[in-house]
């Protein structure tokens, strides 16, 4: 009889749960949006929400309790496209994001040439230098000689243009006499001599030579990078165009137990021109979209089919404004190949997400999805229109009736929305990334915000700022009628994206059984007045209830 009282006695000891947050404004984001005051979570799941004293009286002597003293509390947000392991490699490349002018640009490659050994590889980190800098222009080859003319410099801007000097292009064999590659080309002069300026397939050459980095160095980058995405109280992202060798570095850091931060993963395969050759890759050794687990899982297929509205290579259905020869942008496929592209990984069950920007790209891709789904349905299983800025309401009404998702990012507009406008005009400006439509349109869980960093910032809350108030820096309003409630801006970073990856059973809002994935934040996101939205911060962040980051 003793031993059975002490088993008794033990048994709230069992059942408690190893923490509880308490005092705080917890918006839970379910379909009620209920907002109660605390949480408890056991075995990296959420236990139990409600009132302070209610959760509180779960706790037992080992329980770790957090007064969050009033603070709102959301669940960890998720960014549905960004190329996050740029946020890791300070130590590695050139820092090009700050630079205004070319100047300060040409300062930032010489330092950082002052630390190589001559011959040594230069890389440069994403920037965007038709909006960034003041003369609104890429560097030229011969520029970037007069500060590093003893090393191989190759400088990435956004994945559609990309900049290298004399030293890189001898490196690969490149020279005026060079062909341009189909779908792409190697800029020139009026003289016809190279500029140094890479467009879209013509990057490949110089990008496989750069030497990759080591085992080591990549962990070290992801890890690195992981943490700065915690710092912004991001829990989970999709990695927006991911190679193997990520995949195998990403599954590294996970299996040492040192990952804090959800992937899933966008493979990307470089398309061979041989379908058969397509195939054998896709085919694999057997895995397809969803494979993995909750840190690490296949997301789909990424292909790429056109550029962007500020690199005017978006295919667009009207005619650009300057152009003279009847430009609508650059597909860098057929829309036929990209048809049986498409369909491959849909034999396999790889669902595809497509790099698309322009309406005219958008067209084209979903007349390949319709296509596709009439070999084998893709109507359950959330294909995906990736950027889409340009959509229009006819466009979203056919994706819809496809399953098909579309997933944008708002601060593509902070920095680069008078560059639109400067290209493509102010009407076009107003309408790209038509947020408010598209949610009238689709439904909010058919879609999903991110922000294709290093191309756009991170901050989730810069992103939510721009889509409630659709403002640039200036205080410019791009497309008031755009604009969108806070509370769906929030839910389009974690309960209506974290069905991205098919996990809206598993996360994105704080309801017992999901993962206690929590965000503990600086100020009231619902209270604040709307030009601090962009200013709150995470104090706090925790993935599988660990506190992965505390300011």
């Amino acid at each position: 009889m003793a031993g059975i009282a002490c088993v008794n006695a033990q048994q709230p000891e069992l059942n408690a749960p190893d923490l509880v947050v308490i005092n705080g404004k917890v918006l839970t984001l379910d379909e009620r949006s209920t907002v109660t005051e605390a949480v408890a979570v056991a075995d990296g799941k959420i236990m139990a929400t409600g009132p302070s004293a209610s959760i509180k009286s779960l706790a037992g002597p080992r329980t770790r309790v957090i007064d969050v003293s009033g603070k709102t509390v959301i669940p960890g947000l998720i960014d549905t496209h960004a190329h996050f392991k740029a946020a890791g490699l300070a130590d590695y490349v050139v820092l090009m994001g700050r630079a205004k002018t070319v100047a300060e640009a040409l300062g930032a490659i010489k330092a950082f040439a002052a630390k190589k050994k001559p011959g040594e590889w230069i890389i440069g980190g994403a920037w965007h230098p038709p909006s960034q800098l003041a003369e609104k222009r890429y560097l030229t080859r011969q520029e970037i000689d007069s500060v590093a003319p003893d090393n191989p410099v190759y400088l990435r801007t956004v994945g559609h243009f990309s900049m290298a000097n004399t030293m890189a292009l001898q490196r690969v064999g490149i020279d005026k006499t060079t062909e341009d590659p189909s779908g792409g080309k190697f800029e020139r002069d009026a003289a016809g001599e190279l500029t140094g300026l890479l467009v879209e397939t013509a990057i490949d050459r110089v990008e496989k030579a750069v030497p990759p980095w080591t085992e080591d160095d990549e962990i070290r980058q992801f890890a690195i990078a992981e943490g700065v995405l915690n710092s912004f109280g991001i829990t989970s992202v999709v990695e927006g165009a991911t190679e193997a060798r990520d995949i195998r570095t990403l599954r590294k850091l996970v299996a040492s137990g040192k990952a804090t931060l959800r992937t899933g993963a966008m493979f990307r395969p470089e398309p061979p021109a041989d379908l058969n050759a397509w195939e054998a890759i896709i085919a694999g050794n057997g895995v397809a979209s969803g494979f993995g687990d909750d840190w690490l899982k296949f997301a789909g297929i990424k292909i790429f089919y056109d550029g962007g509205m500020t690199l005017k290579t978006a295919l667009i259905r009207d005619v650009y404004p300057d152009s003279h020869d009847n430009y609508h942008g650059i597909a860098q496929q057929t829309p036929e190949r990209l048809k049986q592209l498409i369909s491959i990984c849909n034999r396999y069950d790889w669902r595809v997400g497509v790099h698309v920007v322009g309406d005219l790209g958008i067209d084209q891709v979903l007349d390949a999805f319709e296509a596709v789904d009439k070999e084998k349905s893709i109507r359950d299983r959330r294909f995906v229109l990736i950027h889409a800025s340009l959509i229009r309401p006819e466009q979203m009404e056919r994706a819809q009736k496809l399953g098909v998702r579309i997933d944008f990012q708002n601060v593509f507009m902070w920095d680069k929305a008078a560059t639109v406008e400067r290209f493509l005009g102010k009407s076009t400006a107003d309408r790209a990334v038509p947020t408010r439509t598209l949610i009238e349109k689709m439904g909010l869980d058919n879609l999903g915000a991110g922000t294709d960093f290093p191309v756009n910032p991170i901050n989730p809350f810069l992103n939510m700022y721009i889509m409630v108030t659709r403002k640039d820096p200036s205080g410019n309003v791009y497309g008031a009628a755009e604009a969108v409630t806070r509370e769906q801006a929030l839910r389009l970073y974690s309960s209506a994206a974290s069905r991205y990856t098919f996990d809206e059973e598993r996360k994105g809002t704080l309801e017992p059984g999901k993962l206690a994935d929590i965000v503990v934040l600086s100020a009231d996101y619902t209270a604040v007045p709307e030009e601090q939205i962009k200013d709150i911060k995470a104090d706090m962040t925790l993935v599988g209830g660990k506190v992965v980051f505390q300011r």
